[in-house]
């Protein structure tokens, strides 16, 4: 389910024009049936700024699809980001981005797992670029337009109060900065270059029509690997919150 759904021309003067966290709000409660807390509404402000930031290059087509706060079928998973459109080979290609405000990050002795400070606290949570490749997983993993139209998916992630690199981009994640980059502050124009190297040309949001309205479908992918797993090899990784399991929640782990 999509709470919000335009066109970048369209989500850019939401942005211009200072409603971008109105619309997402009432697009929230009426899909939702509920509001929600200041904090959030707080970082739609904030975070959409930078993100309207990140695709004002011309070589990002006007009509490039932009969904936020997709809520992924039979989780409590929600995409922050999702843009959408034609890639170099013609293929249909959706840029899943995982916003943060984080100012600062610790390194931990957990695999995928950072410090950071949040709800008035220092916290152990998973690291933005493991969390922004799960979900790619899990589309591919489940989604039945996803497997059959062959759509492309790029994950990454955005922290755009983040100063330093060293934590977040340290070697031990190395596994998840490579099928997801984490892009900081001074990063910016990386991320413009990630979007227009992926996405050549527009779709006005079809490509996320399709994914949204897929049907649940385990991937053949899916079953090879959980046959695998059921032999003894190790080849999944919940995707939870810190032991929190979610249904359908497995994402692959490159080797």
């Amino acid at each position: 389910m999509i709470v919000y759904s335009s066109t970048k021309s369209e989500f850019r003067q939401d942005v211009l024009n200072n409603r971008i966290e109105e619309q997402i709000l009432e697009a929230y409660q009426r899909h939702l049936g509920h509001s929600t807390n200041q904090s959030e509404i707080n970082s739609w402000k904030n975070s959409m700024q930078y993100m309207s930031n990140a695709l004002e290059d011309t070589n990002i087509p006007n009509d490039t699809g932009v969904a936020i706060e997709y809520k992924i079928p039979q989780t409590a998973k929600r995409i922050d980001i999702i843009l959408t459109g034609i890639n170099e080979q013609n293929k249909s290609t959706a840029v899943i981005v995982e916003l943060k405000q984080w100012s600062d990050a610790q390194l931990t002795d957990k695999d995928a797992i950072v410090k950071t400070y949040l709800g008035g606290g220092e916290r152990e949570v998973n690291h933005p670029s493991y969390q922004a490749y799960t979900y790619a997983a899990l589309l591919e993993d489940f989604n039945e337009a996803v497997q059959e139209q062959g759509i492309k998916l790029k994950p990454c992630a955005y922290l755009h109060n983040m100063v330093a690199d060293d934590v977040i981009k340290h070697t031990r994640y190395e596994p998840y900065l490579s099928n997801a980059p984490t892009f900081i502050r001074s990063d910016a124009a990386k991320l413009t270059d990630f979007i227009k190297q992926h996405i050549k040309h527009g779709d006005a949001g079809k490509v996320m029509f399709e994914i949204d309205n897929g049907k649940i479908r385990p991937s053949k992918n899916l079953a090879d690997k959980l046959l695998s797993m059921l032999q003894g090899n190790e080849e999944f990784y919940m995707v939870n919150n810190l032991g929190v399991s979610h249904n359908l929640s497995y994402a692959k782990i490159q080797k």
